[in-house]
């Protein structure tokens, strides 16, 4: 957890902090700390921090920064978060909770992680690269075994920050997760981990290409168009192979991405799995954490996945292309408002002088609706990558997720999809064609849902059976439903929402509407148009039916296609 590997210090106190990010009921925060902080919900700025006890100033080399014309006032929206620290951190009083320094009372804590003891035996330490929250990195020289006279970076943790079973859980879980998913050319590549008395050692590639963040800056803030094509793409690489496995990242930033050389095209490789976890398609998370000016919308409502690290992509490439952040206030406080209401610039220069792909593909990650962003795999197939040469499509989950709600739609909604995919660009639907063929559609043409789980079996690793993506994809996979052609795949995979978010919506859902009146509208009664929404015949429900249907013909009208393609859920949402 904290920073992997990166940039020399010079001053470790201006290094930038994770910041623990303030929530209104839950509070779930970083779990070790060096020792000089003793405000615990310290985030970089650029200015003074408005919060009491905060330092003077940040990291120097924070991300580059952008000023509000009208900034937020300073009050903070969290509350009782020294209460909610205790009860992570075990502070007897919560007014007094601070992050350990390593002297709590840690009664009946297990910190043996089963991890090799023959550290010092098998690497000489070197100097110290990177500071974090949690620990530091150094050099080291492995002195025998398969890596004997290569350099090495290790992430030391003290055991003594480690003061709660959920900082324990938080450090096994990194290891287990970088293990799980080591192999990939964008990821740090873990070697192994260790354990003594004092320390857990986590040995693991030595990159000295420096962050993303200082090429940035070294650029004057910015990349062009296309060296910052070059850029997303690894990054996105990485992203999308870690959501297929189950795993989100939760603090991606320009500071958890190294080079592995100085070299100008030297490759990036994504670090600091110290935040991560697991999760479903399925299911949500609700503890906060990250860092501020990266941190998505739905992570301060408490519920999430994996697209808060498509929001966090999209600052990267909103900062890559034009220099400056795209939410920006003097306190932590302005932070998460602007995150909840600003929406980002694209009025100022460098945006008009951009293309409209490249301004497009920003906007599109940096939607505050999580359902209407784009997935990484998407992202890798929008226009303004499409071209990009080494552009590998991976497979997508969100595939699964809109085939099995496809299957359970009734009859109707499935001929309203089916008209509405029949509007999609070539370039639209060159994202479907890939995924159908991930599937391993067979000499006919068509895909079963068992192509679903062995397409997910060839591309899995340890982690996605901690994550638990093989229940549901197992699930999918046992549904009883015919074989799915093209034709009809893209009808089941399309989204709606996503579709929803992008300029063209209008004319797709008008285009579909004219397609649907030839070849699927049909009469229809209330009733029977409540049966096949899944609806009870109450008397509320009925009323608002009414404006599905039009009264000339009893047929669907614009109101209710538009309605049916969305499904019951989003026709009718919850008070």
């Amino acid at each position: 957890m904290g920073l992997c590997q990166g940039k020399p210090i010079e001053n470790p106190q201006t290094q930038s902090q994770d910041l623990i990010i303030p929530g209104d009921g839950e509070l779930s925060t970083n779990t070790q700390t060096t020792k000089t902080p003793k405000f615990p919900f310290y985030s970089p700025s650029p200015l003074p921090s408005g919060f009491k006890n905060s330092p003077a100033n940040s990291s120097v080399s924070s991300t580059p920064l952008r000023i509000f014309k009208r900034p937020f006032p300073p009050p903070s929206p969290a509350k009782h978060i020294r209460a909610l620290l205790a009860r992570r951190h075990g502070s007897v009083k919560p007014n007094e909770a601070t992050i350990p320094e390593g002297n709590e009372c840690e009664v009946g804590l297990d910190k043996n992680f089963g991890f090799s003891k023959q550290f010092v035996a098998h690497y000489e330490m070197g100097e110290e690269v990177g500071r974090g929250h949690f620990g530091y990195t150094s050099s080291a020289k492995a002195k025998k075994g398969s890596l004997k006279g290569q350099d090495v970076a290790v992430k030391v943790i003290a055991k003594s920050k480690m003061t709660t079973a959920i900082a324990i859980e938080d450090v096994r879980r990194e290891v287990k997760i970088l293990r799980a998913l080591t192999g990939h050319k964008n990821l740090v590549q873990f070697y192994e981990a260790y354990e003594d008395d004092d320390n857990v050692y986590i040995v693991m590639e030595l990159c000295r290409g420096g962050e993303l963040l200082d090429r940035i800056l070294a650029r004057g803030g910015k990349y062009s168009e296309e060296d910052a094509k070059a850029v997303m793409v690894q990054i996105l690489n990485v992203t999308a192979f870690c959501h297929l496995q189950g795993v989100v990242h939760r603090d991606l930033k320009p500071e958890n991405f190294l080079f592995i050389s100085k070299e100008e095209n030297s490759p990036l490789k994504a670090i600091d799995f110290g935040l991560s976890d697991y999760v479903k398609p399925d299911e949500r998370l609700n503890d906060i954490v990250g860092s501020a000016y990266y941190v998505a919308p739905e992570v301060l409502h408490r519920s999430y996945g994996t697209e808060a690290d498509m929001w966090s992509v999209g600052v990267i490439a909103y900062i890559l292309l034009c220099g400056s952040r795209p939410f920006w206030a003097r306190t932590e406080s302005g932070i998460f408002k602007a995150v909840l209401k600003a929406d980002p610039s694209f009025d100022e220069a460098p945006w008009p002088s951009l293309s409209s792909d490249a301004i497009d593909f920003v906007k599109r990650l940096l939607n505050k609706d999580y359902r209407k962003r784009l997935t990484a795999a998407q992202a890798l197939s929008h226009p303004w990558l499409a071209n990009y040469h080494d552009v590998k499509i991976p497979l997508d989950m969100i595939v699964y997720k809109l085939v099995k709600a496809y299957i359970f739609s009734s009859s109707l909604r499935k001929s309203a999809l089916a008209a509405l995919a029949k509007t999609l660009s070539i370039a639209q639907l060159a994202y479907f064609r890939e995924q159908f063929t991930l599937l391993g559609p067979n000499k006919s043409g068509f895909v079963s849902l068992q192509n679903f789980k062995t397409a997910v079996t060839k591309n899995s690793t340890d982690a996605i059976k901690d994550s638990r993506v093989l229940e549901y994809v197992s699930m999918v996979g046992s549904l009883q439903y015919r074989k799915l052609d093209f034709e009809e795949f893209c009808a089941a995979a399309i989204s709606v929402l996503q579709l929803e978010g992008m300029e063209s919506w209008e004319q797709h859902a008008r285009r579909g509407y004219e397609l649907f009146e030839k070849d699927g509208n049909r009469p229809i009664m209330i009733e029977e148009l409540a049966s096949e929404l899944g609806l009870s015949p109450s008397v509320p429900v009925h009323v608002v039916l009414q404006d599905w249907i039009r009264h000339s013909d009893g047929k669907l009208s614009f109101l209710g296609f538009v309605r049916l393609l969305h499904g019951p859920s989003r026709a009718f949402p919850k008070a």
